[in-house]
């Protein structure tokens, strides 16, 4: 009879290894990865072509159809493609507003408990929104369409706004959730209070507790480029208070620069003439990955054969030069730091991680107590499925570490007077220089974007 047992419990581990494989691994964070090496090797047809294939044909966005669309859109505005972008920049927004209005919280966050949150598709973050507007308006910008820049810069604008109230109302959804579910399980708020938990998380990410962090969702970036538009659209009044709110989050002379400007056109003493802004887009935006941590779940007793959560880190990358050296005439400019998109994403990321952790916890808690009664039973099939459970709970126990992975580490700015020759000579550096001509115009917007370091600088030149 023991022989037998052990035999039924053999085949039964034989039989269900290979789904519960299957259903554990991480295809996302695989396909982000393949990805990215396209994207750093210079193939960025192969990067627009892997981003395409992996976005879906159906009527309503699944699994990580928003992410794709935001890779694929901002690949074709990197390769200049400004009316391709934009029309995938639209169906990223049509995305972002399904899943608003779609109530799919409480359907979502009973299948993130029970797996893990890959099960739900990707919905985009706050600053996805707003770098979405933000990029439109550039692209627009590019196409000399000051009127449908306009449009996205104050949607960026009001998605700042929102931001902090929508942050609000999905916390308070997830309280709603864990409040149900402690009800059916006792043990799940003691295992979102234990201290020993905690403890884990900063022994194995100390930095999450070390983040810089903006105000409440705002990309500084977003704010002082609307207030280089209205200035350049007339609205000064409007530019002097984006103005001041950047500065009030940035410490750079050349936003100090346009706001004394502004007020000087306020006062009638000025005007906005023979200006150049060069604008670095620079580096690459962080990854995440994944951590696992042993869980000191109250429910642990030696019939428990697994537990475990994993977590996502931010994992951070490199800038493609510090700056931008820019000579212009007889004059020398450095770019100064408008905005780190790094610190952007850690707001946001630092503001969802405790929902993200009583996730990960209440789906431990879970696949444990399930264990525990199994193995409680005394019985044979009891047994096996406890050893079931198990496996299924180590291979279904996997972060979510999908992000949109073609944002820039940072965001910098230049401001000068445009030179007599209209000639400018930008230098990154540990690379060689390139050359710009300034065409005929009153103003100027001098767009460099550089991914990573060796990378060939895509240029836009805007004049108004």
């Amino acid at each position: 009879m023991y022989l037998l047992n052990r035999l039924l419990k053999l085949r039964f581990v034989m039989l269900i290894v290979p789904l519960l494989l299957l259903t554990g691994c991480n295809a996302p964070r695989d396909n982000l990865i393949a990805f990215n090496k396209l994207y750093q090797s210079n193939d960025y047809q192969a990067s627009c072509n892997y981003a395409q294939a992996k976005i879906s044909k159906s009527k309503n966005p699944k699994a990580e159809d928003l992410l794709w669309t935001l890779q694929l859109a901002s690949l074709e505005r990197f390769n200049q493609n400004y009316s391709q972008s934009t029309s995938h920049f639209d169906s990223a927004e049509n995305m972002l507003k399904y899943f608003d209005l779609k109530d799919s919280d409480a359907i979502d966050a009973i299948g993130a408990m029970a797996i893990n949150d890959n099960i739900v598709p990707y919905k985009g973050q706050e600053y996805d929104g707003i770098m979405v507007n933000t990029y439109k308006a550039l692209n627009f910008l590019a196409e000399k369409k000051m009127d449908l820049a306009r449009v996205e810069f104050n949607r960026a604008l009001d998605r700042q706004r929102r931001a902090k109230d929508k942050f609000s109302k999905e916390i308070a959804k997830l309280q709603q959730e864990i409040d149900q579910r402690q009800q059916e399980n006792a043990n799940i708020q003691k295992n979102v209070d234990n201290p020993e938990i905690q403890d884990k998380i900063r022994q194995s990410y100390p930095g999450l507790y070390d983040f810089q962090v903006y105000p409440d969702f705002i990309n500084p970036f977003t704010t002082y480029l609307a207030g280089i538009y209205f200035n350049l659209a007339g609205d000064y009044s409007q530019a002097n208070f984006l103005f001041k709110q950047s500065l009030g989050m940035v410490d750079n002379n050349y936003i100090a620069e346009d706001l004394k400007a502004t007020d000087e056109i306020l006062a009638g003493t000025k005007k906005l003439e023979n200006t150049t802004w060069l604008i670095y887009e620079n580096g690459l935006g962080p990854v995440k990955e994944e951590f696992r941590i042993d869980l000191p779940l109250f429910i642990i007793t030696k019939k428990i054969l697994y537990t475990g959560i994993a977590l996502p880190k931010l994992e951070f990358r490199a800038s493609a030069s510090p700056y931008l050296k820019i000579e212009a005439a007889d004059q020398n400019y450095d770019t100064a730091l408008v905005a780190s998109m790094d610190r952007v994403i850690q707001t946001e990321f630092k503001k969802d991680y405790q929902a993200t952790l009583i996730r990960a916890i209440v789906s431990a808690t879970a696949k444990a107590t399930a264990q525990y009664m199994f193995q409680s039973s005394g019985q044979n099939a009891g047994s096996l499925m406890a050893i079931g459970m198990a496996i299924y709970s180590f291979t279904t126990t996997a972060a979510d570490v999908r992000i949109w992975t073609t944002l820039p580490k940072e965001f910098q700015v230049a401001r000068f007077t445009t030179p007599p020759d209209r000639k400018l000579k930008i230098t990154p550096s540990g690379m060689a220089p390139f050359f710009v001509d300034i065409p005929s115009c009153n103003n100027s917007i001098i767009y460099v974007k550089i991914p990573f370091n060796g990378a060939n600088p895509v240029i836009d030149i805007m004049t108004f």
